[in-house]
């Protein structure tokens, strides 16, 4: 709670305070826009080390934080159904805007971090990105991520990476290592997507499909006479091939700013379907997801996942949601924070994004709230996105809406032809923009009611 009031309290400080100043005080609004940057700049860092004080209250399991991890451990205790399923890393998320909210991306999926959790984001997505992703995960665990995603006007594709590695040491009864090298899971993903339906009215519903290949490589390890069984690595290693599956629409629901984004999403996911991995279930999911925007800076976002074990259901994990919220401070700085409540493993995150021009950097902080009796895993992933453009859509909207608009104002002058033309262009360079189809029919109405009129005038000579 302390860091939802410290995002609320920023938020208004930093914006409205401008506004105020910018009003009542015009004159040194020029002055004051350098003091801006600075004050601006110096949140930021202080935002930065801000959770960092977490795994300090982590520290002391009678604090509030530690009061916390007991809250939840109490709610749902542990899940013996947890681990029974293969290559973790396709749970493990993989960093940036979608890690920040704890997982409440499904239904968001704004950036090329869908590829992680909702296969339809690709066809939705604004512009081409780019990124790069690292991640602390257990112990000497980590995780390096890398996706990339374009949109060929209703068409989405995308492609990522994700490699987990932990070094993998084994010694003797007298200390001397025997076995050694890296226990390693991969997996690489192809993308395509397609918006149904879109319009100037309705975003449409997007439907996506992920290709997923993982792998998973370990070296020999010993018997328990110490000595290394030649294969024993090989034997356990897998290569499977599985699909996610996505749906994607967005609407406008009690939208309480004005803006052409639609405020309200909803996703439902299939993730991970696929036959078992040496006779181990794949983590398949279904799951469900909505976000909401009540003000044009601030999103929420719920996700619920019901994990299913394909071999035996009765072995699957229980069901865990995950909560998020996202604040824009100003212009290139935004504040996130979300908690996963998970039977076991509950998680608290919080992180900071920054935008500059073409390149934004994802910083988040990641507790763990395993037991009661263990400390919290304090971690951190890095992110960074390079914007790609979006080959032009954006000009093409802004020249749609200004023959629109050239339209309309002919139209009020009385040059209906001239009106017509930049109706007709419009509607050339965007077949889908219905104001100005609306406008070409009651144009046609109006020709047909005039041409009514006069065979009137006719009828009475």
């Amino acid at each position: 709670m302390h860091y939802l009031y410290y995002t609320i309290l920023s938020y208004f400080s930093l914006r409205y305070f401008w506004i105020y100043f910018f009003f009542y005080y015009y004159p040194i609004y020029n002055v004051l826009s350098m003091a801006r940057f600075g004050i601006t700049a110096l949140f930021a860092v202080s935002l930065f080390f801000f959770p960092l004080s977490l795994s300090l209250w982590a520290a002391d399991p009678q604090n509030e934080y530690g009061n916390i991890s007991d809250y939840l451990h109490g709610i749902y205790n542990s899940d013996g159904n947890a681990g029974l399923t293969a290559f973790p890393v396709l749970n493990i998320p993989i960093g940036g805007h979608s890690e920040g909210m704890a997982g409440a991306f499904s239904a968001i999926s704004n950036d090329v971090s869908f590829i992680d959790f909702n296969p339809a984001g690709s066809s939705m997505l604004e512009k081409s990105e780019l990124a790069f992703f690292h991640n602390n995960w257990i112990a000497d665990t980590k995780i390096e991520s890398a996706a990339y995603a374009n949109r060929f006007g209703n068409l989405g594709v995308g492609a990522g990476i994700k490699w987990l590695y932990t070094p993998f040491t084994e010694y003797n009864y007298y200390g001397e290592r025997v076995s050694n090298g890296y226990y390693s899971e991969g997996v690489a993903i192809l993308n395509v997507s397609y918006n149904f339906f879109s319009g100037y009215y309705f975003s449409g519903v997007s439907l996506g499909v992920n290709v997923k290949g993982a792998f998973r490589t370990m070296p020999d390890f010993t018997d328990i006479y110490g000595d290394i069984i030649a294969g024993s690595g090989s034997s356990n290693s897998a290569l499977m091939v599985m699909a996610d599956i996505g749906l994607l629409t967005r609407f406008n629901l009690f939208k309480g700013y004005v803006a052409r984004e639609r405020n309200t999403s909803v996703a439902i996911v299939v993730r991970n379907l696929g036959p078992p991995a040496l006779d181990e279930a794949l983590p398949t999911s279904i799951n469900a997801a909505i976000s909401y925007k009540p003000i044009r800076p601030v999103t929420i976002a719920f996700d619920f996942c019901l994990p299913l074990n394909l071999l035996d259901i009765s072995l699957s994990e229980s069901p865990y949601a995950s909560l998020g919220i996202s604040a824009n401070i100003v212009s290139f700085l935004s504040m996130r924070a979300g908690v996963m409540f998970k039977p076991g493993a509950s998680r608290i995150v919080v992180g900071s994004a920054f935008s500059f021009d073409k390149i934004s950097f994802d910083v988040n902080y990641s507790l763990d709230l395993l037991t009661q009796t263990m400390q919290p895993l304090n971690r951190i992933s890095l992110s960074v996105r390079f914007d790609l453009g979006d080959s032009g859509r954006s000009r093409l909207t802004q020249r749609v809406d200004e023959l629109y608009l050239l339209g309309l104002d002919a139209y009020s002058r009385g040059n209906i032809e001239d009106a017509k033309k930049c109706w007709e262009e419009a509607l050339r360079l965007n077949p889908k923009y219905e104001p100005a189809r609306e406008s070409l029919t009651m144009l046609e109405e109006r020709e047909k009611l005039r041409e009514r009129i006069e065979d009137l005038y006719r009828l009475d000579f």
